[in-house]
């Protein structure tokens, strides 16, 4: 297997939207949270790619027929190494996480590991299916905030409610979307956008400077995410769609910096919001059509 090959079987590029999902549960944990807990993106990144892997094993048959060019299909990776790239990356994620977070840690990984292969395996064309994806990535924030997950619910359900919207439409990538689904879409785009404007604003122990970076990048992330979407709303065409669910992945850059500049932590949203342009970058050249 090229490494190449590896890269689009795991989509290597979209981890680059994984960090801050952790490290969002973990500025709003409080001051009770390690240091250590700062590498659970590391646990995060692996099942991640573990789950894109396993993607890739379950719809082997379907993509030989819409997209031969997979990794799969084309014959560049075997069924067997693709089932054993998403095994082996998923047991590395459960285990760097009991590593970093102990036994808590564990606790919320071990459904998160579940949720993503019930969602590969079984949700993914059911009507669920939104819902089993967006809980993976409120739960990847959870494990940032593992000891005390209620403290951070408020990025957990941005997370979710982004993830939802960004999944159901990424169905229509291959034979176009509805009108309705995208305008739908679009304006939950703007109530999460409004919503983590809102709690960054009024968060009592935000500074004047945090306020101000917490709704500037909830504006970015509105204008950016929202418009893509709105344009595959008035041109629901696969490529809109596509392009609507690119920009979308991209976009959790922008809301994850949004809830990491609430609670102050203005490099790490900032690190969050620079990988946003490198994901976008090296997408172009290894993301699969």
């Amino acid at each position: 297997m090229r490494i190449g090959d590896l890269v689009e079987l795991t989509r290597a590029p979209a981890a680059f939207s994984i960090p801050g999902d952790a490290w969002s549960g973990v500025a709003h944990a409080g001051p009770g949270a390690s240091r250590r807990q700062w590498l659970m993106p590391v646990a995060s990144t692996c099942l991640y790619w573990s789950g894109m892997a396993f993607n890739d094993w379950c719809d082997r048959r379907v993509d030989a027929e819409e997209r031969p060019e997979r990794p799969i299909p084309s014959g560049r990776v075997s069924p067997g190494a693709a089932l054993g790239v998403a095994a082996g990356l998923g047991a590395t994620g459960l285990g760097l996480a009991a590593l970093v977070g102990g036994r808590s840690a564990l606790a919320v990984g071990a459904p998160l590991a579940l949720m993503v292969v019930a969602y590969d395996a079984l949700a993914k064309d059911a009507a669920v299916g939104p819902l089993t994806m967006a809980s993976t990535r409120g739960l990847d924030v959870l494990l940032g905030a593992h000891a005390s997950p209620a403290t951070a619910w408020q990025p957990a359900l941005a997370m979710t409610a982004h993830t939802a919207g960004l999944t159901w439409l990424s169905r229509g990538e291959v034979h176009g979307t509805r009108p309705e689904v995208a305008a739908a879409v679009t304006a939950g785009t703007l109530t999460v956008a409004a919503a983590t404007a809102h709690a960054a604003w009024h968060d009592p122990a935000a500074t004047r400077a945090t306020r101000v970076a917490g709704v500037g990048l909830s504006g970015a992330y509105a204008v950016v995410v929202g418009r893509a979407q709105a344009r595959a709303a008035q041109q629901p065409t696969a490529e809109a769609a596509r392009s609507a669910t690119r920009t979308g992945i991209g976009g959790f850059s922008l809301l994850q910096g949004a809830w990491l500049a609430r609670r102050g932590r203005l490099l790490a949203a900032a690190t969050v919001v620079g990988a946003g342009p490198a994901y976008r970058a090296l997408s172009r050249r290894w993301s699969p059509t």
